[in-house]
């Protein structure tokens, strides 16, 4: 199990739920590469509205429903371990937003089996 405490780097990526990497989802292949890779952890947010470089609006309000809403892959680890992933990012992501920002983490704990029941 990794251990996270104190400072690390969170990289955030903006894409589209639609995006995909060799016919499956774009975010699932970002979050598999990171698990592969040893990262402390991934997550996937789905927004309900918002727009880009294209400046194209992607909404879920009913009227004008979106197949195409805005996805956020958060990552966070240590600085080396981030930046060591960054490469796989520069091929998967052709159109999106990739940040990082500095930050600090205050408590990183998984389940342990007993918990888990």
């Amino acid at each position: 199990m990794t251990r996270l405490t104190g400072r690390a780097l969170r990289v955030t990526i903006f894409i589209g739920e639609n995006d995909v990497w060799q016919h499956k989802p774009l975010y699932t292949e970002i979050v598999h590469r990171a698990h592969k890779a040893g990262l402390a952890g991934a997550s996937v947010f789905r927004g309900i509205e918002g727009f880009g470089a294209s400046s194209l609006i992607h909404t879920s309000r009913l009227l004008s429903l979106s197949e195409d809403l805005p996805v956020a892959v958060v990552i966070v680890d240590d600085e080396q371990r981030v930046r060591a992933f960054l490469p796989q990012l520069d091929e998967l992501v052709g159109e999106g937003l990739v940040i990082l920002d500095d930050c600090e983490v205050i408590r990183y704990v998984g389940r342990t089996e007993e918990r888990a029941t």
